[in-house]
């Protein structure tokens, strides 16, 4: 950090999350928390974002000193026409969560797809069979994380039709009609939807209780709460359950290093995410 000649700070690099809502959101906590303890001085804000207001705001990052963003709900697909260049891995999945600077050009990443995979790999799973629900940002990253493992048998679950149609074009999947989403038995679970999330979801559950038998491991990538109604529900019926903490946490070191070029404290980030989420004080 610098002072000016009044002694406020000033850091050198900005960062921040763009979406809407963010009230919620605990990136500002962590991605601070890494800075602080690898002594770089940097901010990350949270800028709350709507749909009709993005390609202003992506227009003001190109003349203000933001050096990164963390890009949410709702703008994972549509901000990739207003940037340069992305990814071969963002390109495939169709949709970004990460932006970067490289040689005076804004790029965009996927690090959902590499936190959803660390996620799965760090606890050595690979199933066989794998429905999403949702066919949103996160379910694409999900899609092409699955890709890269090597797991074929994919199905994807959503209201839209058209969409899934699209998806089974452009992803290779199997769409399946939400109407039918239960039908199927499946090793893997994955809640890609924001049904449960805090901040007026918690209630909702995007999968039948009484067929969650159907379903030997449950994967929620909501992580606030940190126990949502459809890892309860999971639990009580003998599933194995992974928290949406696990993909947040991996997906966040994922845009740390490619920022900084160092190595998030992944360990202690979760221990602080799992303090805040159980109604801890972490310091």
């Amino acid at each position: 950090m610098i002072s000016d000649r009044q002694g406020f700070v000033i850091p050198e690099k900005l960062f921040g999350i763009i979406g809407y809502p963010l009230g919620h959101s605990l990136s500002p906590l962590i991605h601070n928390r890494a800075f602080a303890g690898g002594s770089l001085p940097f901010v990350y804000l949270a800028w709350p974002v709507q749909a009709e207001v993005l390609p202003q705001f992506m227009r003001s990052v190109r003349i203000l000193p933001i050096s990164g963003l963390s890009v949410t709900i709702p703008h994972k697909e549509s901000i990739l026409p207003l940037l340069d260049q992305v990814t071969l891995r963002a390109e495939r999945t169709g949709a970004v969560n990460t932006v970067f600077w490289d040689n005076h050009e804004l790029w965009g990443e996927n690090t959902d797809c590499t936190g959803f995979m660390a996620s799965l790999k760090e606890q050595g799973i690979k199933p066989a069979t794998v429905l999403i629900l949702g066919c949103g940002g996160a379910a694409l990253a999900c899609c092409q994380g699955l890709r890269e493992m090597g797991i074929s048998s994919i199905f994807v679950a959503g209201r839209d039709l058209n969409r899934l149609r699209a998806l089974e074009r452009d992803q290779g999947i199997t769409g399946v009609p939400w109407e039918q989403r239960a039908d199927l038995r499946v090793e893997l679970l994955v809640n890609a939807t924001p049904l449960g999330m805090a901040g007026g979801r918690e209630s909702r559950s995007p999968y039948p209780a009484q067929k969650l038998p159907r379903c030997d491991l449950v994967f929620d990538l909501v992580y606030n709460p940190l126990e949502t109604r459809l890892l309860r529900e999971a639990a009580a019926r003998g599933r194995r359950c992974i928290s949406g903490v696990e993909m947040f946490v991996h997906q966040a070191a994922g845009q740390f290093r490619l920022w900084t070029a160092k190595e998030f404290p992944t360990a202690e980030i979760r221990d602080l995410v799992l303090s805040r989420l159980s109604g801890g004080n972490p310091v």
